[in-house]
C-alpha cells in the first residue's frame, strides 16, 4: 500500500477493500452484466426504503418492481438538513460529507458512507491508472481554487504536499500571474496537469501567444487532465497543440462518483462499476443510444443517503457502440438548466450561444476568454477579457452568427474587463441566464 492509499486508510476509508470489489466487479463478463447492475439497483432501493423515512416518503406509493416507475431526484428534492436525509444507523461525523460547487445554481451539502466513498477514490485512482498516473509519485500541477480563510488554506496546501501536487490558484488568471505559472514549469517536473478547463486554456493561449509549447518548457510532462467544465473539441484541439501531450477528459459529480473519463481510443468511457447511468427524455423516459436526453444517475453503493435515479443537471449522448457495461458518453452537452430563452418561444441550449460566440470573437487569439449572460428575453451581454476591445467589425460578426443560429432581432452589450469572476471553487460559469421562465 503506497502513502497515499495509506493516509485513506488512516482517516476510516477501507479503499484496499474498496480495490477489492472494483476488480471483481470489472471482471464480470458483458453476458452477467445486466444481472450485476439488476441486482445492484434492487439491493440500493430495498436498503433505503427499509432504513432511509426520507427516501421512503419519497418513493410513497410508487412501485418499486418497475426501476421505470421509481421516482426521479432532483437537488429541490433533497435541499433539507443533512441529518433528515440521513439512513438510520449512520451518524453524519462518521460519514464524509462535503458541498458541491453550487455552478448549476443549486448547492448541496452531502453524504457517502466511508465504503461508498472508499469505492470512489478506488474507480479515481483506476481510471487514472490507465496512464500510469500515480498519485503517490506522479507529480501534478494542479489548476484549481482553494479555500481563502487561514486554516482552511493550510489544510489544503497540507493535502497538497501530501499528495504529491504543487497548486496554482486560479482566482487571478492574469499575463502576470500566468506568468509566474510559466516559471514554475521551468523549475519542476510535473507528470501531469490535473484541473479546472477554463483555466488551462487560458494558460494555453497565453503560452500560444508567446510561441511556447509546453513540452519543451517542461519536458517531464506527459499527460493533460480536464475536469469541472465543458471541453470544447476547439479547445481541445489548442491544448494538444500547445501542451503537446494527450488531452484527458473527467467529468464527474462531487455528489456521485466520477462518472465518465478518457480512455487511450479517445472514448468517453461512462463509469457502469459503481454507477448505472441513464438518458432519459423529458418524460423520464429512456431514449434510444445516439439521442440526447438528461443524465439520471444511481449510486449503487451508498448507503448513508440515497442518490437514486438523481438528475445530475447535465445533458449527453450515449454512442451507439455502448453497452451495458461499457458506456460510451458519445457527447456531453452541458447543464440541463442553462437554457436560452427567445422572444419567438424558441429555446435553446446556454452552450450553443456561447459556442456560436466563441466561433466568432476568438478567431484572432484577441479574446481571451468570455461568458454569456442573458439580461432579457432579447438582449445579451458578453462579458469578455482581451488585450484590445472589439471593434465594429467584430459587433457585425456576432450579430450575424446569431442570427444564423438564434434568430434575428436580438440585441448585444459589451462588457472588457481584466478578469472574469470565478465562483469559490474556481468554476466559471459559461453561460448564466437571467430569465425566470
Amino acid at each position: 500500500m503506497n502513502f497515499f492509499e495509506s493516509i485513506l486508510k488512516l482517516n476510516g476509508y477501507p479503499i484496499q477493500e474498496a480495490k477489492k470489489q472494483l476488480a471483481e466487479i470489472q471482471d464480470i463478463p458483458e453476458s452477467e452484466y445486466e444481472s450485476y447492475v439488476v441486482n445492484q439497483r434492487k439491493a440500493i432501493v430495498e436498503f433505503h426504503l427499509e432504513n432511509n423515512p426520507f427516501y421512503k416518503s419519497f418513493v410513497g406509493n410508487a412501485s418499486t418492481e418497475n426501476w421505470l416507475a421509481i421516482p426521479i431526484m432532483q437537488k429541490k428534492d433533497i435541499q433539507i438538513p443533512l441529518k433528515g436525509r440521513i439512513s438510520q444507523g449512520f451518524n453524519i461525523k462518521d460519514c464524509y460529507t462535503s458541498k458541491t460547487s453550487g455552478s448549476s445554481g443549486t448547492p448541496l451539502i452531502f453524504a457517502k458512507d466511508k465504503y461508498c466513498h472508499a469505492l470512489t477514490w478506488a474507480e479515481i485512482i483506476d481510471r487514472f491508472g490507465w496512464f500510469s498516473i500515480n498519485f503517490n509519485h506522479s507529480y501534478q500541477a494542479r489548476f484549481y481554487g482553494i479555500p481563502l480563510g487561514f486554516f482552511a488554506y493550510q489544510k489544503e496546501r497540507l493535502k497538497d504536499r501530501l499528495s504529491h501536487r504543487f497548486r496554482f490558484p486560479i482566482f487571478d488568471l492574469s499575463e502576470k500571474k500566468l506568468e509566474e505559472f510559466l516559471a514554475v514549469f521551468r523549475k519542476k517536473k510535473f507528470y501531469f496537469i490535473n484541473g479546472h478547463t477554463s483555466s488551462i486554456v487560458l494558460f494555453a493561449k497565453f503560452l500560444k501567444k508567446k510561441n511556447l509549447i509546453l513540452t519543451e518548457v517542461c519536458p517531464s510532462l506527459k499527460y493533460c487532465v480536464v475536469t469541472s467544465e465543458m471541453l470544447y473539441d476547439s479547445d481541445k484541439k489548442l491544448l494538444q497543440e500547445v501542451l503537446n501531450v494527450p488531452i484527458i477528459n473527467e467529468y464527474g459529480a462531487s455528489e456521485i462518483d466520477l462518472i465518465a473519463f478518457t480512455n487511450h481510443k479517445d472514448e468517453f468511457i461512462v463509469n457502469s462499476e459503481t454507477l448505472f447511468v441513464e438518458i432519459l427524455d423529458d418524460n423520464n423516459n429512456s431514449v434510444q443510444h445516439g439521442e440526447v436526453g438528461k443524465i439520471v444517475i444511481t449510486s449503487l453503493f451508498n448507503k448513508a443517503q440515497p442518490l437514486i435515479r438523481y438528475e445530475v443537471g447535465d445533458l449527453g449522448i450515449l454512442s451507439n457502440k455502448s453497452t451495458l457495461k461499457t458506456p460510451i458518453l458519445q457527447q456531453l452537452i452541458g447543464r440541463s438548466n442553462d437554457i436560452a430563452y427567445l422572444p419567438s418561444g424558441k429555446t435553446v441550449p446556454g452552450h450553443t450561444l456561447y459556442y456560436v460566440t466563441k466561433s466568432v470573437i476568438e478567431y484572432d487569439g484577441n479574446v481571451k476568454e468570455f461568458v454569456v449572460e442573458q439580461l432579457t428575453l432579447d438582449t445579451f451581454k458578453i462579458i469578455y477579457v482581451s488585450d484590445i476591445a472589439l471593434n465594429q467589425e467584430n459587433i457585425d460578426a456576432i450579430h450575424t452568427a446569431m442570427d444564423q443560429y438564434l434568430e434575428g432581432g436580438l440585441k448585444i452589450e459589451l462588457e472588457r474587463v481584466e478578469i472574469l469572476d470565478r465562483s469559490n471553487r474556481g468554476k466559471l460559469k459559461q453561460f448564466i441566464s437571467n430569465i425566470n421562465q
